[in-house]
C-alpha cells in the first residue's frame, strides 16, 4: 500500500508544471512590468512605452536581462528601443528596427554562445522585412551592448505576427515570420522557416500551407508543448496546424473558422492556449464591441464548442492580447481609447481608468465555459498603464522533445570544418537616411571605414575597431545625394565591399 502511494504521489508530483525562469519577467504597455518569480505577479516598473510589441527575457535565475519594445507615433518616429536591466537603454540600444504594431519582435538565445541573443523584427507597414540585431551581454560591464544592428535577411513587407519555437534537440530555435499580401497581386498561405543553430541562421524551404491569408494583422500562438500552432487574424480565419520540432514542418490544417470574402469581420486579434491544450481563447474586437471566446480543440467538431466567455461595447476600451503567464492563468490585455476616437496613444498624464491600469484574468483556463472564471480588469497594475499588447515571449525553458529522432543535440563536429569568412552586410533606412552596417567574423582588430561614391570619391573616413570579431555602425547618410556607394570595411587583414543605393 505504501509503494503504490509513493507510486501515485511521484506520477502527481511529475505532473506539476515547472515554473519558467527566463520568461519570468513582463515589460510593456506604459512602463509597467510583472514578475512572476515567487509564483503570483508582482506590480513593477519598466521604461516601455509601446501600444503594442515588447520583448523581455531574464536568466535562468529569473533576474532579468533586457528588454526591447517598438515605438510608433512619437516625435514622428517609428523605432525600437532596448533596455538594460536597470532600465536604462543598452548600449547602442536606439535605432532598432520596428513599425510600432503588435507581435514584430522577438527574442531568441545564440545556441553557439550564452552570453549572445538575437533581435528579429518584421516590416509590418515599412518593407525593411526581416532583420535582426545581436546583444552580447558581456559588454557594457555585464548590462550589454548590440554588437550588430539591423541586419537584413528580407526585404519586403511582412505579417504582423513572428514566432520563435525551441527546437526539439533543446538547444536549437525555430523562427517563424509569413509575408504580407499588402502590394502584392494575390493573397498567400507562405510560412518562412529559419532554423537558428550554432552555425547561424538558416532559412528552410518556405511552405504553402493553410487558408489564403488577405490581411497584414495576423497573429500566432503556440501550445505549452508547442505541437499546435493557431493563427489568427481580422479577417475571421482561426485555424490550427500540426508542428513538428524536429523538422519545423506544419501539417494536418484544421480550420476553425474560414476568412470572410465580405465584412462585416470578427476582427480576431489575439488567441493563447490552456495549459493542457484543450481550450483556446480568442479575443476579438470591432471598435465598438469587444468580445472573449473559449474553443475545445480536442472536440471531433471545435467550432460547436465556441463560448462567449465575455461581451462589453466599447469605447471607451478595446480588446487586445492574450498571454499565458508562467503561472498558468491568462492575462487579456486592453486598451482604453477615447470615446471620441481620437488617438489614445502615447497615453496623456490625464488618461488613467481602469480598463488601462489592469489586466483581466481567466483563472483556470482549463475550465469549459464560464467555470474558466474569467474576471474582467482584476489585475491592478501598480499605477501603471497598459495597451493592446502583451510580451512575445516564447517559452525558453521548453526541454528537448523525449523519446524523438531529435532529442539529443548532433554532434559538436558540425561546428568543424572551414574557418568562418568574414561578412558585411549593410542596410540603408530611407526614412531615418541612416546606413546599418554590420561585419561579423573578422579576423583583424582596428581598421577603417570607407564610403565611396560611384566616382570613386571618399565621402567617408573613419577609423574603426572590431569586438570578438564584430563591426557595426549605424552611420547618418542625411544630405547625402542619390546614387549608389560602395561601403568598404578594411582591417590589417581583411577588405570587405558592399554596395549601397540612396534613393
Amino acid at each position: 500500500m505504501f509503494k503504490t502511494t509513493v507510486i501515485i504521489f511521484l506520477l502527481l508530483l511529475s505532473c506539476v508544471p515547472l515554473q519558467a525562469q527566463r520568461g519570468n519577467v513582463w515589460c510593456f504597455g506604459d512602463s509597467a512590468a510583472l514578475d512572476f518569480n515567487g509564483g503570483a505577479p508582482v506590480p513593477s516598473s519598466s521604461s516601455v512605452v509601446s501600444r503594442g510589441s515588447c520583448v523581455s527575457i531574464a536568466d535562468t535565475s529569473g533576474d532579468l536581462l533586457f528588454y526591447a519594445h517598438t515605438r510608433s507615433g512619437v516625435s514622428g518616429s517609428t523605432t525600437g528601443y532596448i533596455y538594460n536591466s536597470s532600465h536604462q537603454q543598452l548600449l547602442d540600444g536606439d535605432s532598432i528596427a520596428g513599425d510600432g504594431w503588435y507581435q514584430e519582435m522577438v527574442i531568441i538565445p545564440n545556441p553557439a554562445d550564452d552570453s549572445i541573443y538575437y533581435l528579429f523584427s518584421v516590416g509590418v507597414t515599412i518593407p525593411f522585412g526581416l532583420m535582426y540585431s545581436m546583444i552580447d551581454m558581456r559588454g557594457d560591464g555585464g548590462l550589454g551592448a548590440v554588437t550588430q544592428k539591423n541586419v537584413q535577411l528580407l526585404n519586403f513587407l511582412m505579417v504582423d505576427c513572428i514566432l520563435a519555437i525551441k527546437h526539439g534537440n533543446g538547444r536549437d530555435w525555430w523562427l517563424m515570420v509569413r509575408p504580407s499580401p499588402v502590394g502584392q497581386p494575390t493573397e498567400n498561405n507562405t510560412w518562412l522557416i529559419y532554423v537558428i543553430s550554432p552555425n547561424g541562421i538558416l532559412a528552410l524551404t518556405p511552405q504553402n500551407i493553410g487558408n489564403l491569408n488577405g490581411t497584414n494583422i495576423g497573429k500566432i500562438a503556440i501550445s505549452p508543448d508547442a505541437s499546435k500552432i493557431c493563427f489568427t487574424n481580422l479577417g475571421g480565419i482561426i485555424e490550427l496546424f500540426d508542428y513538428d520540432r524536429c523538422t519545423g514542418i506544419l501539417s494536418s490544417t484544421q480550420t476553425i473558422e474560414p476568412p470572410l470574402s465580405i465584412g462585416p469581420y470578427p476582427y480576431y486579434w489575439s488567441s493563447e492556449f490552456s495549459f493542457s491544450g484543450q481550450y483556446l481563447y480568442v479575443s476579438s474586437t470591432t471598435q465598438t464591441v469587444s468580445k472573449l471566446w473559449q474553443y475545445d480543440i480536442w472536440s471531433a467538431n471545435i467550432l460547436t464548442t465556441k463560448t462567449l466567455v465575455w461581451q462589453t461595447t466599447g469605447p471607451p476600451f478595446t480588446a487586445g492580447a492574450l498571454k499565458r503567464g508562467p503561472d498558468n492563468k491568462i492575462y487579456f490585455s486592453c486598451a482604453w481609447v477615447p470615446p471620441n476616437g481620437s488617438n489614445n496613444y502615447p497615453y496623456d498624464s490625464s488618461m488613467y481608468y481602469t480598463e488601462n491600469m489592469n489586466l483581466s484574468v481567466i483563472n483556470s483556463p482549463d475550465s469549459a465555459g464560464l467555470a474558466c472564471d474569467f474576471q474582467p480588469w482584476s489585475f491592478y497594475l501598480g499605477g501603471k498603464r497598459t495597451y493592446w499588447g502583451l510580451p512575445n515571449n516564447p517559452d525558453y525553458d521548453l526541454g528537448p522533445l523525449a523519446g524523438s529522432p531529435c532529442d539529443t543535440l548532433v554532434s559538436q563536429n558540425e561546428l568543424a570544418g572551414a574557418a568562418a569568412v568574414g561578412s558585411l552586410h549593410v542596410f540603408y533606412h530611407t526614412a531615418w537616411e541612416k546606413a546599418f552596417i554590420n561585419a561579423s567574423n573578422l579576423k583583424g582588430k582596428t581598421g577603417i571605414l570607407l564610403v565611396y561614391d560611384m566616382q570613386g570619391k571618399v565621402v567617408l573616413s573613419e577609423p574603426l575597431r572590431v569586438q570578438q570579431g564584430y563591426y557595426t555602425r549605424d552611420l547618418s547618410m542625411m544630405g547625402r545625394a542619390d546614387g549608389v556607394y560602395l561601403v568598404v570595411v578594411e582591417t590589417e587583414l581583411e577588405r570587405l565591399v558592399k554596395k549601397m543605393v540612396i534613393e
